[in-house]
């Protein structure tokens, strides 16, 4: 399998994800299951495997921006980059869809800030502690936390 078909096949897992995580937010086994673990926990192991395979014979590091560049013109390793970025944007829409649901605020209000963490990770976040920090909110037992 090549980068390119992978990266095509995480993206359609990861949009799915955030649908499914939209569309049934009330469903424990959606939250707390598919989305708080089976999904993160693929990506998580296609990270792993792409590393171990592919960590050896590359240049770069993480020690300056120009070796980031160096190590990313890997395209496998900068697949395993994307896997990162698509495990753990998902992982904190969930944090603010289940934190949303604890206290008491409503998807209408959330939805952009899913939205915006979906496209831009700590953008999204950044909106969400705003919208948690200046709107009302009552505190409700979470099910889903």
């Amino acid at each position: 399998m090549t980068p390119d078909r992978l990266f095509s096949i995480a993206n359609t897992i990861a949009l799915a994800a955030w649908i499914t995580m939209i569309v049934l937010q009330r469903r424990s086994w959606v939250l707390n299951v598919l989305i708080g673990r089976v999904v993160p926990a693929v990506f998580a192991a296609i990270y792993i495997a792409i590393v171990a395979g592919a960590w050896a014979g590359s240049t770069g590091g993480f020690s300056s921006l120009a070796g980031v560049a160096a190590l990313f013109s890997n395209r496998w390793l900068l697949l395993a980059g994307w896997l990162h970025y698509l495990a753990f944007d998902l992982l904190i829409g969930r944090w603010e869809l289940v934190d949303a649901q604890a206290r008491g605020i409503g998807i209408v209000r959330v939805l952009p800030c899913l939205l915006l963490t979906f496209m831009f990770g700590p953008a999204g976040w950044l909106l969400y502690i705003i919208v948690r920090l200046t709107g009302p909110s009552r505190a409700v037992p979470s099910r889903a936390a």
